[in-house]
């Protein structure tokens, strides 16, 4: 049974959330502040955790922050809840390492779907078993443990996904809208600025190896060795 954190301080919603999780199988833990999430999350290991940004104490953001700057909790998915929008905030939140963004309000129906979408991929057993060298980089697909010139690199789950899937594809251009359904695995309506957010966070995390990974304007990414 796995294990959802759900991070929202309006408890009727919290409540509501909680009661469709566990209709489909999953486990609900709820926190109803930020600085309980974030010590929920630290203690309770959760396979999956739904963050509302608005969040009375430690905001959201600051919450989803401390949680991908911790070894212990960076590859933990998050999955943001929250009334805002627009675009900027869409981008902000995936700045801060968050795997997916859903607006409130939302169906049950379509957070089950991401929800179902995010912890496919963050499964370790969905991956090509072996070692993958490219340059300086090393991605361990069986320990999902990416390494350049030796030295451990954290990502989150939506990043190395994202990193594996440019690796096996070495050299082959990649569409945004392909990297879309393959990456996030389901259509997010022509939003490519997502995939954009993420391959700059991806190349910055990266170093001087993140040269490899080839923007080729209008159309989308290749990964080449240098």
């Amino acid at each position: 049974m796995e294990t959802i954190l759900v991070i929202e301080d309006e408890k009727d919603l919290a409540d509501l959330v909680a009661f469709h999780l566990e209709k489909e199988g999953y486990r609900a833990v709820k926190a109803l502040d930020g600085v309980a999430g974030l010590e929920a999350a630290r203690d309770g290991d959760p396979d999956l955790i739904l963050l509302d940004l608005m969040l009375p104490g430690m905001s959201g953001s600051d919450v989803c922050r401390a949680l991908k700057g911790n070894p212990k909790t960076a590859a933990i998915p998050v999955i943001l809840l929250t009334a805002k929008g627009e675009e900027i905030d869409r981008v902000v939140g995936f700045e801060i390492g968050a795997d997916d963004y859903v607006v409130k309000p939302f169906s049950t129906r379509e957070l089950l779907l991401r929800i179902r979408a995010v912890l496919r991929r963050s499964h370790p057993e969905t991956a090509v078993p072996g070692m993958i060298r490219i340059g300086p980089v090393t991605i361990d697909t069986e320990r999902h443990v990416v390494t350049v010139d030796g030295t451990d690199i954290i990502l989150t789950t939506t990043e190395f996904k994202l990193l594996l899937t440019l690796a096996e594809r070495i050299g082959r251009l990649q569409s945004r809208e392909l990297l879309l359904t393959d990456v996030w695995g389901y259509n997010y309506a022509g939003d490519t600025r997502t995939v954009d957010t993420h391959v700059t966070r991806l190349r910055t995390k990266l170093g001087a190896a993140g040269g490899m990974i080839k923007t080729v304007r209008g159309f989308g990414y290749k990964l080449e060795a240098d």
